[in-house]
C-alpha cells in the first residue's frame, strides 16, 4: 500500500472517529439535559403586581382544606426560572437540616401532604428591605390544619427574596425555619 493511500485511510479513520465521537457526545448531552418543568400559564396580573400581591398569592396557593387540590399552575407562575424553596430546621437529635428544592420538587414532595392533611398558612408579621429591583422580606407565619383550629401547630419565618423585572414581581427564593423553644420569633418580626 502506498503512503498516499495509507494517509488517506488514516484521515478517513480520523474523520469517522471524530464524527462518531460528536454523535456520542451530542447524544449523552441530550440524555443528561434536565427535563423541562411543565409549562405554566401566564401569571394573573393581580398576583404579581406588587409585593403585597405576590406574597398574598404565595400563601394562598399552598393553603386549603384536606382533600382540596391546590392550583400548582398558579404557584408555578409566581416563581422566577431557577427559583428555590429551602426548608431548614432541627431534628429531634439536635442536628440541623436544610433541603434545596426546585418549585417542581416542592410540588411533588409537599403538595400531596398539604392536600391530604389540610394546611392553612398566613402571614403574621413582616419586615421588608428594598434595594433597586430586589426586595427581601422576613415574613413571619403561622400554620393550621383547619381555619377553625384555635392555635397554630407551627410558626416560623419565611425569608423571601423577590425581583421586579420592570413589569411584574417574581419569587426567587423562599428559605424558612420554624419556631422552637430555643428559636422563638423575635418581636420585631411580628409587626406589620
Amino acid at each position: 500500500m502506498s503512503s498516499i493511500v495509507r494517509m488517506s485511510a488514516v484521515r478517513g479513520l480520523i474523520v469517522l472517529t471524530l464524527a462518531s465521537t460528536a454523535v456520542a457526545v451530542s447524544s449523552a448531552a441530550a440524555q443528561a439535559a434536565p427535563a423541562a418543568p411543565p409549562s405554566a400559564p401566564a401569571a394573573n396580573p393581580a398576583d404579581v403586581s406588587s409585593v403585597d400581591a405576590i406574597l398574598g398569592a404565595l400563601y394562598d396557593v399552598i393553603s386549603g382544606p384536606a382533600g382540596q387540590k391546590r392550583n400548582w399552575d398558579r404557584m408555578r407562575t409566581l416563581f422566577a426560572e431557577g427559583a428555590r424553596l429551602i426548608p431548614t430546621g432541627q431534628r429531634q437529635d439536635g442536628t440541623r437540616t436544610m433541603r434545596v428544592l426546585t418549585v417542581e420538587d416542592y410540588i411533588s414532595t409537599s403538595g400531596p401532604l398539604l392536600e391530604q392533611n389540610g394546611f392553612f398558612e398566613r402571614e403574621i408579621g413582616r419586615v421588608t428591605e428594598t434595594f433597586g429591583q430586589i426586595v427581601h422580606v422576613f415574613s413571619a407565619y403561622d400554620s393550621k390544619r383547619t381555619l377553625a383550629d384555635p392555635e397554630p401547630f407551627m410558626r416560623g419565618i419565611n425569608s423571601i427574596q423577590l425581583r421586579n423585572d420592570g413589569t411584574r414581581w417574581w419569587v426567587v427564593t423562599v428559605f424558612w425555619d420554624s419556631e422552637r423553644a430555643d428559636n422563638p420569633i423575635p418581636a420585631k418580626y411580628l409587626r406589620r
